[in-house]
């Protein structure tokens, strides 16, 4: 497969799962705030190293489904930074995925734009070193929240999101490709 539909796989996984879980929750992640869910991320992308690192695995949610919460999560926040939090879940199923759809687009025209500046680099890239990427750009969205969004030359907050969304697509594409050539 191309690397494009490699991404839309992965893109369509997660797709799934964070439409069962709208219809488990409904939109009830509107009530975050951008910075918890800078927290939620960090948590995730923390897991992921913590299972690099130690192999121990005491919950169950193994590195797959944590890069795919990444992905989603990243995208929930792309849509809080357009519609801003709200005290009530005040989005319809339906929207909430129109919006989802919205910035994955987004995020592949991204990733197919560097993917072609870069001659995809990634692809001799080791998963740890996305998750290290990952918890990097994290930790530049907490400064830059902590410094009410201003900064003097970086990307903001969004592209740090979008960074994260593709680097975690990388990730799940490379599990892939282990998974299948065990496979063969």
């Amino acid at each position: 497969m191309s690397t494009e539909e490699q991404f839309d796989y992965a893109l369509s996984e997660c797709r799934q799962i964070f439409e069962k879980k709208l219809k488990d929750y409904g939109a009830s992640w509107r009530l975050l705030r951008p910075q918890s869910i800078t927290d939620q991320l960090f948590i995730k992308a923390k897991r992921i190293r913590q299972l690099e690192t130690t192999g121990v695995n005491l919950v169950g949610d193994d590195i797959y489904s944590e890069l795919m919460a990444i992905v989603n999560y990243g995208i929930v926040a792309l849509i809080q930074l357009e519609l801003g939090f709200a005290d009530t879940t005040d989005i319809s199923n339906e929207k909430a995925l129109a919006l989802y759809n919205k910035f994955a687009v987004e995020a592949k025209q991204l990733m197919m734009a560097k993917n072609h500046d870069y001659d995809e680099a990634w692809r001799g890239m080791r998963v740890t070193s996305y998750t290290d990427f990952i918890l990097t750009k994290i930790c530049r969205n907490k400064e830059i929240e902590d410094n009410d969004g201003k900064t003097l030359v970086s990307e903001g907050v969004d592209g740090n999101y979008f960074d994260m969304v593709n680097y975690a697509v990388f990730g799940l594409i490379k599990k892939n490709e282990e998974k299948n050539n065990k496979k063969a």
